[in-house]
């Protein structure tokens, strides 16, 4: 909780203000019981109407003056609550931006969801109960058992016995309940993954027929909550009544004893009324306390996680001096580079060398789970390397900022993402000054125009949150269209073909070459169609560069790629490209 208290600091003025509110609101209730014993004592009894006009007019005072105190005490403390929220969020969210995919692995996007929205409410809460009780509750208990003891001393016993067996019921329950918020909060987090995975796959579900089983899945998380939930508010759910029977035992006994000691002559019916008051503030104050000791045990475990969040410092860090890059642009460099994922057995990636140069297509193409992709992230360095280097004009990438680097990196991953909005938001998503006519020209050699020009308000047209109203095939078009129109040095498109027909995959990498014939390309693919026109061929293994070359070389000198190769071209289409190939390359 103390790390989140940072976040307060722009508010310290309104908390003091809030804060004398607070004591004056205090002072003012206080003050009250007191007149209305001097109003009952020496005015009604002794007939003194003037008395009880003037008295009873100051009290009045009083009490709109505490009316407006603790109106205004209420609206700053929200306002402040709701800044304090506010601020926490975007804390969040901005080092939520700053992980790596290492961070986002280790803590799921159900978890950092949960976190920026429900944790965050509940701090946001408890501060709004602090910043109303932090003065009001402590003054009224302290100096309502003055004021009260100096109505009456011979009651005070009363007090004595009612607030200890009070404290005693909160003390015990919160021992009870603690525990139980920090449970709630991970089974939450429980609900949440299912309902995620749930909705985000329910094109997988439907396909298996598996919606009984999630039904099933959600059905257990959420009665697992239900349960833990019901315990939670039947501890607390003892809390009112027997603070509303500690209430009523001890409005009984005072008002019992005390008539005894009017009757005797050694309390008038004005102090005990009086008495009767500050009792009754001293319990609800401490009530007040209890509720407040009622949401603690639960922000506490949401502040915990929240500061987890904040605490976490992103792997992948700007260097402290960035290195400027040399006079090469678009020269990517692998230095035998290996790299493991936290927690493999065996590393992904081992012993990598090979150089892109500008005005080049580099293919990558292997098995699945052979490290095509992990070899692309390294590029943008969404990971960082554990032995070698990966160098970008000349420079490793930890050693220039990742805004430098991603600058020059026009990325295309593996599964198309579209956000809300429209086409033309989406495409100059890659360059937010792009002008009309280059984003036109982004879709063109995206091959994207057609679908496009076919909707009713063509680069206006809405794209729906994920991209849910276009196929794959147009989402993967929009995503390319996105990295072309940032004209950047270094091309990674990963696997960013295998949604076309081959008809639009053979006229889109047509119209790349002429686009990007300036830039370095690197094209990660499974199909041997999309790559064997490349200027040089990686052939991955388990992790391991087995061939390195062109199409008829590897043919000649890679098993590996020639299994690839003959799985999926026949015989005749093999000698058909050779044939071809050699054309191209008399007349050139």
């Amino acid at each position: 909780m103390k790390r989140l208290l940072v976040y307060l600091q722009p508010y310290q003025g309104i908390i003091a203000v809030v804060a004398v509110l607070a004591f004056a609101q205090a002072l003012a209730n206080l003050y009250l019981p007191t007149l209305m014993a001097d109003i009952v004592d020496q005015g009604i009894i002794t007939g003194d109407t003037g008395y009880i006009w003037r008295v009873g007019g100051l009290m009045l005072v009083v009490a709109v003056f505490a009316t407006a105190c603790a109106v205004a005490g209420v609206f700053l403390s929200s306002r402040t609550a709701m800044g304090f929220g506010k601020s926490l969020r975007a804390a969040i969210f901005s080092r939520v931006e700053q992980f790596s995919l290492h961070e986002f692995d280790t803590l799921s996007t159900a978890s950092l969801i949960t976190r920026t929205t429900n944790d965050t409410t509940q701090v946001q809460l408890v501060v709004a109960l602090v910043l109303g009780m932090m003065i009001t509750a402590p003054v009224t208990m302290v100096a309502g058992l003055i004021l009260a003891l100096r109505q009456d001393v011979g009651l005070a016993w009363v007090l004595l016995v009612s607030v200890p067996v009070l404290a005693v019921v909160i003390v015990a329950l919160l021992r009870q309940t603690v525990p139980l918020f920090r449970q709630y909060q991970v089974k939450l987090d429980k609900l949440n993954l299912v309902v995620d995975e749930g909705l985000t796959g329910v094109r997988v579900v439907r396909a298996f027929n598996r919606e009984r089983h999630e039904e099933e899945r959600f059905d257990a998380a959420n009665l697992d909550l239900t349960n833990l939930a019901i315990t939670v508010n039947r501890l607390m759910a003892m809390l009112w009544p027997v603070m509303m029977l500690v209430l009523n035992v001890t409005s009984v006994a005072i008002l019992w004893f005390g008539s005894i000691r009017v009757d005797a002559g050694d309390l008038q019916v004005g102090s005990l009324m009086a008495f009767l008051q500050y009792a009754m503030q001293i319990l609800f104050s401490l009530l007040m306390v209890s509720f407040l000791f009622v949401m603690l045990p639960r922000a506490e475990a949401a502040a915990t996680r929240i500061a987890e969040v904040l605490a976490t410092e992103p792997e992948i860090n700007d260097p402290a001096t960035p290195k400027p890059a040399d006079a090469r642009h678009g020269w990517v460099e692998f230095d035998d580079v290996t790299f493991a994922y936290p927690g493999a057995e065996a590393p992904a990636l081992s012993n990598i060398s090979f150089t892109a140069a500008p005005g080049q297509t580099t293919a990558i193409i292997g098995g699945t789970g052979s490290g095509k992709t992990t070899l692309a992230n390294l590029v943008l360095r969404f990971y960082d390397v554990a032995s070698g280097r990966v160098l970008v004009d000349g420079v490793d990438v930890r050693e220039m900022t990742q805004a430098d680097l991603r600058r020059r990196v026009g990325f295309v991953p593996q599964r198309a993402v579209l956000f809300s909005g429209s086409i033309a938001d989406n495409i100059r998503y890659g360059k937010e000054d792009a002008t009309d006519e280059e984003i036109h020209q982004a879709a063109e050699v995206a091959q994207a125009t057609e679908f496009i020009n076919e909707m009713a308000q063509g680069l206006d047209s809405v794209i729906a949150q994920g991209g849910t109203n276009v196929s794959g095939g147009q989402k993967q078009r929009l995503s390319i269209a996105r990295a072309l129109v940032r004209k950047p040095e270094i091309y990674v498109f990963d696997d960013s073909f295998s949604a076309l027909d081959f008809k639009t995959d053979a006229k889109l990498r047509a119209a790349l070459r002429r686009e990007t014939q300036d830039a370095t390309v690197l094209i990660v693919s499974q199909r041997v169609s999309t790559v064997m026109t490349a200027d040089q061929i990686l052939v991955l293994d388990e992790g391991r560069l087995c061939g390195i070359g062109t199409h008829r070389d590897l043919l000649e000198t890679c098993g590996v790629y020639r299994e690839i190769v003959t799985s999926q071209l026949s015989s005749a289409e093999i000698a058909d490209e050779l044939a071809r190939e050699m054309e191209e390359a008399v007349a050139a």
